[in-house]
């Protein structure tokens, strides 16, 4: 029974690295007053893109070293969501087209070219097959030398691999530095009134699009931790499933506070394997428990609208353009 609970807390934590990154990555960017409903189509590009630099750099070469094999697909995903980051703050900062249209576009053009390139990279080279990155794969899932040697422990939080303790450090200092540095202050005076911190001579412009970039990029890293730590360097068209969607709800669930979202990342995560772990559910059951984080989320919302307390709301401009002019 111990052993069981074990694993299931340690499958939760593995399905929970995923929507931190997104989730981080979506509140550094809503911190701006933007809105990114294309964090799921992000994802795909974050995942694919290190899937193409993981390929050609183990077909470039006989021996294959660690090194390159952990920094290169992590350099392609970086730049591949950033750059799918950049698109939708030049349309949504500069050209000021509507938040909301953009993202959703952003999500179906990225699932749309991560499905295209996973199922067609191998044609390009005359080769046939699924994608399978076994030496990168195994790289990016090796654990801690010592895990082993420290029982349920050891398994359950020390046999992951690096991403998901990144993940964690990276949503540990996205909280320090939105609470405790002048840069991050002003991030947040962005976010809640762009007019006010514009006269007050921040840069709005250059905020957004620090925050949206550096946001999409950290997002593009769930993808990466897919495809790389989770199935062991293999694509699968829409595998990814809905995550990227969950971890747009964690945001709201964790109000905005990227600490916060660790153990809500978690805690979705348990909820969505949940139903693997109870035997003998009915289909209807297991799609009951399936809608609990989203259920969850909506209560989580109501409440949170119900509350005055000004620090648990979402910035006041969220989702809304800026026009200097209008100042």
């Amino acid at each position: 029974m111990l052993s069981t609970v074990f694993a299931f807390i340690n499958a939760a934590i593995i399905q929970g690295i995923p929507l931190l990154y997104g989730a981080t990555g979506e509140i550094i960017t809503e911190k701006s007053g933007n809105l990114n409903l294309g964090i799921p189509g992000i994802m795909y590009i974050g995942g694919i893109s290190g899937i193409i630099g993981g390929y050609l750099y183990e077909h470039s070469t006989d021996n294959p070293a660690a090194l390159g094999c952990i920094f290169i697909p992590l350099i392609c995903s970086l730049v591949g969501s950033a750059l799918m980051a950049l698109i939708y703050s030049f349309l949504t900062i500069t050209l000021r087209v509507n938040q909301n249209v953009t993202g959703l576009a952003l999500t179906t053009f990225g699932m749309g070219v991560g499905n295209f390139f996973g199922g067609s990279l191998l044609s390009f080279f005359g080769e046939s097959g699924s994608i399978s990155l076994l030496t990168t794969g195994n790289y990016y899932k090796a654990s801690l030398p010592f895990a082993d040697k420290l029982g349920l422990f050891g398994k359950t939080f020390l046999s992951l691999g690096f991403l998901a303790y990144a993940a964690i450090i990276i949503a540990l200092l996205t909280s320090y530095f939105l609470g405790h540095t002048r840069s991050g202050l002003n991030l947040r005076a962005v976010g809640e009134n762009p007019a006010t911190a514009d006269a007050a001579g921040i840069s709005v412009t250059k905020y957004k699009y620090l925050s949206t970039i550096i946001g999409g990029a950290i997002a593009g890293l769930g993808g990466l931790y897919f495809v790389m730590d989770y199935t062991g360097g293999a694509w699968t068209n829409n595998g990814f499933g809905d995550r990227g969607w969950l971890a747009i709800a964690i945001v709201i669930f964790a109000i905005w506070r990227p600490n916060m979202a660790i153990l809500s990342s978690f805690l979705f995560g348990g909820l969505y394997i949940l139903c693997v772990y109870i035997p003998g559910l009915s289909s209807s059951a297991k799609e009951i428990i399936n809608m609990m984080p989203y259920l969850v989320t909506i209560v989580v919302l109501v409440i949170i609208s119900m509350r005055d307390k000004r620090e648990n709301q979402p910035p006041a401009h969220l989702g809304l353009s800026y026009f200097r002019e209008e100042r």
